[in-house]
């Protein structure tokens, strides 16, 4: 056995990223052989749901960037620190706005398993910041990845216009070659000085943040299952409303538009009830993101 654990030391990459990279294979495995993920890539996904994937990734993007703020003068965190190039935080609340409206806000909440990847940002955030810098790589190089294939998928699929309204999330402004910026990422961060103790501590965290992402699609698969068995869907929210140009529609739904019939047409092979669908492009989202990260 001490033969054993010795390869399995000398196999391990120096490098930071390339080491995350390694130890998170078989949650990335795991989070990779699911249908929904083809669900979303078949274009697979309605107004309503996206407006929904939306509101759970603010809430964890809120949390990450506000520990990454507390802790951007961290020895473990200030070589990664680049809030111009990568925060998203303010570009979701830009794409929730153009979707709800100013009121946004009141129209959205915070569903358990995304509430428990909260939790976990801002523990690390306040008790080990040392480790926030796995749950940043996942998560910003992921966007710049996989979430690039996202967003085109998503523009075709919800006929969002081509200037970019709604999608401010895949939108990186302020990074020119995302290859390049992607390079100098992993270069900062393998500059990181960091014993073989607290390295180790950084690949389990990463595995963490991969294992969150799918419980919240175990918990969300859990959801879906039940309500095919009572025949009827839990209630999470109110029916959402479409921001439209005669402003919000506060007594009920909002009229179907013409562009919203063309979008149930896509949704075909999907469950009917707004929150079946939700729910299952929730899950493939939070996946495909996940393995964003390993299309670097």
């Amino acid at each position: 056995m001490e033969g054993s654990k010795t390869h399995s030391s000398e196999s391990m990459p120096g490098d930071l990223s390339e080491a995350l990279k390694e130890a998170t294979k078989e949650v990335h495995e795991q989070a990779e052989s699911t249908e929904f993920m083809k669900n979303f890539q078949r274009g697979q996904v309605s107004l309503q749901e996206f407006k929904m994937v939306l509101t759970s990734l603010y809430y964890i993007y809120s949390a990450l960037e506000e520990e990454i703020e507390r802790n951007k003068d961290h020895p473990a965190y200030i070589p990664v620190y680049f809030p111009a190039e990568l925060h998203r935080k303010t570009a979701l609340q830009e794409d929730l706005e153009y979707f709800y409206g100013p009121l946004w806000r009141e129209e959205i909440s915070c569903p358990e398993s995304t509430q428990k990847y909260v939790n976990r940002l801002h523990y690390v955030g306040q008790h080990e910041p040392e480790l926030l810098v796995a749950h940043a790589y996942t998560r910003y190089l992921g966007d710049l990845s996989g979430g690039q294939v996202l967003k085109k998928i998503a523009q075709k699929a919800l006929h969002l216009p081509n200037t970019g309204e709604g999608l401010e999330f895949f939108t990186f402004e302020g990074v020119s070659n995302a290859t390049k910026f992607k390079q100098l990422y992993r270069s900062r961060m393998n500059s990181i000085e960091m014993d073989p103790a607290t390295k180790k501590r950084v690949l389990e965290e990463a595995k963490r943040a991969f294992l969150l992402n799918i419980q919240v699609f175990d918990e969300l698969q859990k959801l879906v299952s039940q309500c095919h068995e009572n025949g009827h869907p839990a209630q999470h929210k109110p029916e959402l409303r479409t921001r439209g140009t005669s402003g919000a529609h506060e007594h009920g739904p909002a009229p179907v538009k013409e562009g919203e019939k063309t979008l149930m047409k896509h949704t075909g092979m999907l469950p009917s009830t707004p929150l079946v669908r939700w729910i299952l492009v929730v899950s493939f989202l939070v996946t495909t993101v996940a393995v964003g990260l390993f299309a670097m």
